[in-house]
């Protein structure tokens, strides 16, 4: 082989592999850094907060001891006769705030300055029931004369629900169970990442206090 034909042949293989070495140079020069995007799923405020559905927050324990009499004429009316019960009631009571009915509406919230402020309705007494092991008839009394009234225990048992849960309104049940709600919202919205959280409350309604007995 010529002389001149092995050195145009180094030649042109030194200037391959200075081009092969230029563009891997270019390549990681010019290769835009990797970034790396992390998200952070936070759930919204509203479906969080649904998610309490009612959200019950205090529960009360009261006994009431309740008298009912019914009178009963006889002889033509002129002799009266009692057939009496007296029944010694006791029975859990619980409040809370129903949030199933929330709604945008009642949300504000301010991502920038990592506010929160809910319009939620009025604390509810939830439900009324008696404790069956601790409600008996302390004494049942009906007079000679008068016929065994067989619904007068299940009217008692009625004024008796009717009179514990006036005492639970009367014993601030209502506030406990605003109090409560307050509480255990603004340490969920903290955990969500909101440093300021504002909770209003609707004014109660005139049936708040009339639960669901069981």
């Amino acid at each position: 082989m010529p002389r001149w034909v092995v050195v145009l042949l180094v030649l042109f293989a030194v200037l391959g592999a200075l081009g092969g070495g230029f563009a891997i140079a270019n390549a990681l020069t010019d290769a835009p850094p990797e970034r790396v995007v992390t998200v952070r799923a936070t759930p919204p405020v509203l479906q969080s907060v649904q998610e309490l559905a009612r959200l019950e927050t205090v529960s009360f324990r009261i006994e009431r001891v309740v008298q009912l009499k019914e009178e009963q004429r006889r002889a033509f009316g002129l002799l009266t006769a009692e057939d009496s019960i007296l029944l010694v009631a006791a029975a859990d009571v619980s409040a809370g705030v129903d949030l199933r009915s929330l709604n945008a509406d009642r949300v504000e919230v301010d991502d920038a300055n990592n506010r929160v402020r809910l319009r939620l309705p009025a604390p509810a007494v939830f439900t009324i029931a008696l404790d069956e092991e601790r409600t008996f008839v302390h004494s049942r009394n009906t007079d000679l004369l008068a016929k065994p009234n067989v619904a007068l225990e299940s009217q008692a048992r009625r004024a008796a629900l009717s009179e514990l849960r006036e005492a639970a309104l009367a014993s601030g049940i209502l506030a406990r169970a605003e109090a409560g709600a307050k509480r255990t919202l603004t340490s969920l919205l903290m955990a969500l990442g909101y440093q300021h959280v504002e909770i209003h409350f609707d004014a109660p309604a005139v049936d708040a206090g009339a639960p669901r007995s069981d």
